[in-house]
């Protein structure tokens, strides 16, 4: 199975999920989505692996969220934005072959492994 961490290596809590996936010598590959954008075609295979739409794994409280006036913007337009703005999406995401998890709380990985 391939894994895959997209990582925000700014983030404490993608810091943690890359430090326990380390520890327990589990194999990934890690997408820094911050210089390499994922398309809105990626967007949404991920929703469909974390089986949540984009409303439920955008980052809220970033104020390029306020700004855009995104609770208004429909999941469609949500997606794009994500694109657009790759900080708007959550993280880390840990995903595996046909599903992923959001990797906040840790233990939601931990689960996992």
């Amino acid at each position: 199975m391939k894994i895959k961490l997209l990582h925000n290596p700014r983030c404490s809590k993608s810091r943690e999920a890359f430090k326990y996936l380390n520890d327990k010598k589990i194999s990934f590959e890690v997408i820094n989505y911050l210089k390499d954008n994922l398309t809105v075609d990626d967007l949404k295979s991920l929703s469909k692996k974390l089986n949540l739409m984009p409303s439920q794994f955008i980052r809220t409280k970033e104020s390029i969220y306020k700004e855009m006036d995104l609770k208004s913007k429909s999941e469609e337009q949500l997606y794009v934005a994500m694109s657009e703005h790759p900080k708007l999406i959550e993280r880390p995401i840990l995903v595996m072959s046909n599903s992923a998890v959001v990797g906040r709380p840790l233990e939601n990985i931990k689960k996992i492994f």
